[in-house]
């Protein structure tokens, strides 16, 4: 009896030494499985996510709005104020008359650029034109027909992001001021909408006064590729994402398709925006 009890008592110890001599293999294991999840934690600390909808596809500065994508009733600017009545963002320029409106972001930004041109001697700027209800496109439309305007629901000027802007010394096409604009406007995030050779592309004819606020880095970028806006938007689907560095900051521009609410990962540590197309999805831009 005490021969089988001393038999089981070995057999137990060999066993337990066996068990003992795999722990360092075992341990070895979840050692590499957490490194091999390490990445996606430190992704997932570094990141969070927003839901974009629906909506978010006609709200935003990229918008496109022309002939075959109207506005949407989503898509005015909120912030579009009288000019006149706000004394405040008159200054350095003149009204066409009273009745002016314009997104109040735009034209603090309009600011701004006419200030650097005033210090480049170049001063004698006008807004002639800025957000139209419905009835005046219409009655735009009617007057100047549609090589030149579009009906209500389908000009930039029912969004809120387009001006037109003069000299009140002569025509745009020869002025100073339309002259320095279309070297320097797309520093300040605006962009000729109507430009030479473009109509096939934008189905309206050369129009020197007629600028659209599209912001940075849109801007530059469309300016140093000879894009109109149609063709941008095309180029940005097509890339998916685009990097490009201005001023030695780096920016990066990512277009994704919206078919329902969607889960999109943004970094914790850059300012980003996101603006619908008007068509089918969004534009987010990472800033530096």
């Amino acid at each position: 009896m005490k021969k089988w009890a001393f038999l089981l008592v070995i057999v137990l110890l060999l066993f337990g030494f066996e068990v003992m001599k795999q722990e360092p293999e075992v341990a070895s294991n979840n050692q590499s499985l957490e490194e091999d999840l390490a990445p996606d934690k430190i992704d997932q600390d570094n990141n969070h996510s927003i839901e974009v909808g629906m909506d978010h596809i006609y709200q935003g500065d990229l918008l496109l709005v022309n002939s075959q994508y109207p506005v949407h009733p989503m898509g005015v600017t909120p912030d579009v104020v009288n000019l006149f009545q706000n004394k405040e963002l008159v200054q350095g320029y003149g009204l066409l008359d009273n009745t002016i409106q314009l997104s109040r972001r735009v034209v603090q930004q309009f600011k701004v650029m006419i200030d650097k041109a005033a210090r480049d001697g170049v001063r004698h700027f006008l807004i002639s034109s800025g957000y139209r209800g419905d009835e005046d496109q219409n009655r735009l439309y009617e007057e100047m027909g549609a090589d030149y305007a579009l009906p209500a629901g389908y000009s930039e000027h029912n969004v809120g992001l387009s001006l037109d802007i003069g000299s009140t010394k002569m025509a745009m096409n020869q002025a100073d001021e339309g002259q320095w604009l279309q070297k320097h406007a797309s520093t300040y995030g605006f962009i000729l909408r109507y430009p030479k050779n473009k109509s096939a592309i934008t189905g309206i004819q050369y129009e020197p006064w007629h600028y659209r606020y599209v912001g940075l880095p849109h801007s530059v970028i469309m300016q140093e590729k000879n894009f109109t806006l149609e063709q941008y938007l095309d180029f940005l689907k097509e890339q998916k994402t685009y990097t490009t560095s201005i001023d030695h900051k780096e920016y990066e521009i990512s277009y994704y398709p919206i078919v329902k609410n969607t889960m999109i990962l943004m970094p914790t540590d850059r300012r980003y925006e996101v603006s619908g197309n008007n068509i089918d999805g969004v534009i987010v831009t990472l800033y530096p």
